[in-house]
């Protein structure tokens, strides 16, 4: 009898105070207050890695937001989403203090050059043992553009376009070096063969670069691709690249439709099913009791700030939302038709279906729409298992409304119990990032 189908696990991280939940930094067992210390981010990679995930990525934005009242003074003063420090230096510390977890950056494919790519991801699987993932992503934030010189982005359309070409030429220059091109024979001073390392000379319609790349080929020869987007070009891009998938969805038929369709996605680029994790977030708050649970909830989300909620959905709809009242419902505020998508997501979360633009603040300050599971080891592992062996994930983004003690809980008490029921690894078994993944 074959070992059963097991989870994967991703944990999410920001290089900043707060995460999904606007107010926990306020918090008595929060770590917010050493955002700027490595020490907190080996830390959490420590917790992960006992915990056995597959790895951890860090989502990251290259502006500060100021949609609000054209400031950035209300996602500064609470805080909300702000993301101090650069990505890549924080994963080589916590690539030091572990050995399995895999060790994902954020980098925008609208502001770096391959090479640059190339370089950065090849180093750090060097560095790592193999255990290096970009998650990519376009941009869609026009700020972000200005501070790299730009009016604006490209159409969306075209920034998938560019993104490809931009990951070809990756490729090409991760492959530039044979794998036995490093020859180390210090006897006869050889210490690469030249004619195992290659000119790339690649030339798109952005992008061009000569090569080759002066890092050797790495352990995995390529990072593990990850990707977030759920739109119809996204999932193309996703079935073509993408090795983990994060998703955003409350509806169990929603999940098990959008796991089908990607998967579909593999196979029409003749890849195997399991060489791309479909992993959708939940926020877990865990207690010895549903009771505990929901105490603990309870508090957390009375630390939320309703207006920096407001500030938030406003950087996430890209519209200024200061001048509206906020006693107003939803339903009966004028907002471009274009723009309505975060309030539709709004409602169809929240059990209240008439709420002002307070409540939503609330209400999105929580997670910012991230699906919660509230109750005991025992009731998670259950919504969990079900999710799983449906076929509507192929496990979850884990996302803690607390850190790091929401990791530590959820390691110290739903990973054993779902080792226990068979579906969730004890050890790794691979070597890398890439061949947990796929185990």
């Amino acid at each position: 009898m074959g070992v059963p189908r097991q989870m994967h696990f991703i944990g999410f991280c920001i290089a900043g105070p707060n995460w999904h939940h606007n107010g926990s930094w306020r918090h008595d067992e929060s770590d917010a207050v050493d955002a700027l210390d490595p020490k907190r981010y080996e830390n959490i990679a420590r917790i992960l890695e006992e915990g056995k995930f597959d790895g951890l990525f860090f989502v990251d934005v290259l502006t500060l937001f100021d949609t609000f009242g054209k400031s950035f003074a209300a996602n500064l003063r609470q805080p909300g989403q702000i993301f101090l420090l650069e990505p890549l230096q924080l994963l080589s510390r916590m690539a030091a203090v572990t050995q399995h977890l895999g060790l994902a950056a954020t980098m925008s494919t609208a502001f770096y050059h391959p090479f640059h790519i190339a370089r950065a991801f090849a180093s750090l699987d060097h560095i790592s043992g193999g255990r290096a993932a970009w998650n990519v992503v376009t941009s869609a934030n026009d700020r972000e553009a200005q501070n790299f010189g730009m009016d604006k982005l490209m159409e969306r359309g075209l920034r998938y376009d560019h993104a490809e070409e931009v990951i070809e030429a990756c490729q090409a220059l991760w492959n530039s070096w044979d794998e036995d091109a490093l020859i180390l024979d210090r006897k006869n001073g050889v210490y690469a063969d030249p004619d195992k390392v290659h000119y790339v000379n690649f030339e798109g319609k952005w992008v061009k670069t000569r090569g080759p790349l002066q890092t050797p080929r790495s352990p995995q020869t390529s990072p593990v691709l990850m990707q977030a987007g759920s739109s119809e070009r996204g999932r193309e891009f996703a079935g073509r690249w993408a090795e983990v998938l994060f998703t955003l969805q409350h509806d169990k038929a929603e999940m098990q439709a959008f796991y089908a369709d990607i998967k579909s996605r593999l196979d029409k680029n003749g890849r195997p099913p399991n060489h791309c994790a479909v992993l959708p977030a939940i926020d877990i708050i865990v207690g010895e009791t549903e009771s505990i649970a929901k105490e603990k909830a309870a508090y957390l989300n009375s630390l939320v700030s309703p207006e920096l909620g407001v500030a938030e959905i406003s950087n996430a709809m890209g519209v200024d939302l200061s001048g509206y009242p906020l006693d107003k419902p939803l339903v009966d505020m004028e907002i471009n038709q274009g723009s309505r998508g975060v309030f539709d997501n709004i409602l169809k979360g929240s059990e209240k279906k008439n709420l002002t633009l307070r409540e939503a603040g609330q209400h999105f300050g929580i997670s910012e729409l991230t699906p919660q599971l509230i109750g005991t080891p025992e009731m998670i592992a259950d919504h969990m298992q079900d999710l799983f062996e449906s076929e509507a994930c192929d496990g979850f983004v884990i996302v803690p409304s607390l850190t790091p003690s929401g990791y530590a809980q959820f390691v110290k008490s739903v990973v054993p119990e779902l080792q226990r029921r068979g579906i969730y690894r004890k050890d790794y078994t691979g070597r890398t990032f890439r061949e947990n993944l796929r185990s």
